[in-house]
């Protein structure tokens, strides 16, 4: 029999450890270090609600073309898609982001939400840091940066936490509609 682990990214399990509780889905390794069980798949669809968390990374949410290839099977689901980024949580981008991983019919099915997690550098491999420190040179050399590209340098230099609990609570309140 199949099994999908039911956990988070490594950026959320440390900060939202709760959402192990609601039906939430997504590939991850080392679930059993949380203590969160292993879910048959053949059994996903006794819940009434589908959560999906995974990472943002350059405008997607990582690993989506899973849920998004069973979304037509849990027509008669709850469905919930969030990611877990490093942009603060008023980052107007964010939004844009979020749409761009469902085309307009998906829309309509699936709620999205967004919690700010932040960037840990320790933890990523080297193919990632090393695309970071590009990034971060290229902009550092960008001349007439924007107030927003000058914050982005700051944040995104060294590895930092602005995860919060209350980032959950849209999630949490939209399931008890």
């Amino acid at each position: 029999m199949e099994k999908l682990k039911c956990s988070f990214p490594t950026s959320c399990k440390q900060s939202y450890p709760q959402f192990h509780m609601t039906a939430s889905y997504t590939h991850s390794h080392n679930a059993d270090d949380y203590g969160i069980p292993l879910i048959s798949i053949i059994h996903i669809d006794t819940y009434e609600a589908i959560i999906f968390g995974g990472w943002a990374c350059a405008g997607s949410i990582s690993k989506i073309s899973w849920f998004k290839g069973n979304m037509d099977k849990w027509a008669d689901k709850k469905l919930i898609a969030f990611c877990v980024g490093g942009s603060p949580i008023d980052n107007p981008e964010i939004d844009i982001a979020l749409k761009r991983n469902f085309n307009e019919s998906e829309q309509k099915k699936v709620k999205t939400f967004y919690c700010p997690g932040g960037f840990n550098y320790e933890n990523m491999s080297t193919p990632s840091k090393l695309m970071m420190k590009m990034f971060i040179k290229t902009l550092k050399a960008k001349k007439d940066k924007t107030e927003a590209e000058e914050i982005m340098v700051k944040m995104i230099s060294s590895s930092y936490d602005i995860s919060d609990k209350k980032y959950i609570e849209p999630i949490l309140q939209y399931l008890k509609k």
